[in-house]
């Protein structure tokens, strides 16, 4: 049974945090993704029992947010950023790469699904690393200034059953866990956290204003008065 005793009492306590019971939904699907690796039409009608929706509700959010997979999901999802600025840097090229390295396409798995070392890449929208870019993430954690080259012995490192440093933030693990964590239940990621958060590229602005003696204005006490509204038009 994909959803034991334990599932259904953690997703009592998440439902819980919430003064109305389908606001939990959001972290619910996090659970049924650690779970069983993705959410399934079991893990659909196991939120709406919980939450008393409708399979409908449940489903347009599944479908609506992207985080939400609907396909089993590797051990590790790799995430490549082909937005504007990541795009135009390499990160076209370092999609491209990892498809044809892997023989998959967006939210395909090289390998078994949920198996050690079975990989899922997607293509991603701004993943917010614009000051590292190219980009890339495993299980959302950050891979700065990559390449072709880089991302490639990356892959292959995972597939090997390695977990290589992240740039910054947590140590890797893998996707199911964070999954676990995104449900709210981090078991220890205070001690996982050893690098930093930010790094020397994104703090430059805040160092030269403090150079330079530059800040923001304050903000006043009390808000500006609103504008008198415009007259009505006159008729004729």
């Amino acid at each position: 049974m994909i959803f034991d005793e334990q599932t259904h009492q953690r997703a009592k306590e998440i439902i819980a945090r919430y003064g109305r019971p389908r606001s939990a939904l959001l972290p619910l699907l996090h659970l049924v993704q650690s779970a069983e690796g993705h959410v399934s039409l079991d893990g659909i009608a196991f939120c709406a029992e919980q939450l008393e929706l409708t399979h409908a509700e449940v489903t347009a959010v599944v479908t609506f947010y992207s985080m939400y997979k609907q396909r089993p999901c590797g051990e590790h999802l790799v995430s490549v950023c082909t937005n504007t600025l990541c795009a135009v840097l390499g990160g076209d090229q370092i999609y491209d790469t990892l498809k044809a390295h892997l023989g998959v396409g967006h939210e395909e798995t090289a390998g078994i699904p949920g198996e050690p070392g079975s990989v899922t890449l997607e293509h991603a929208e701004c993943l917010a690393a614009c000051d590292f870019a190219p980009v890339l993430q495993v299980n959302y954690e950050y891979y700065d200034n990559q390449t072709p080259e880089s991302a490639t012995e990356l892959v292959d490192a995972l597939r090997r059953g390695e977990r290589p440093a992240p740039s910054r933030g947590a140590s890797l693990t893998d996707w199911r866990t964070v999954e676990m964590e995104l449900a709210g239940y981090p078991e220890g990621l205070d001690q996982q956290v050893e690098g930093p958060s930010a790094a020397e590229e994104t703090l430059v602005g805040l160092e030269l204003a403090n150079a330079r003696g530059w800040s923001a204005p304050g903000m006043p006490e009390r808000p500006p008065p609103l504008p008198a509204p415009p007259p009505p038009p006159e008729k004729t």
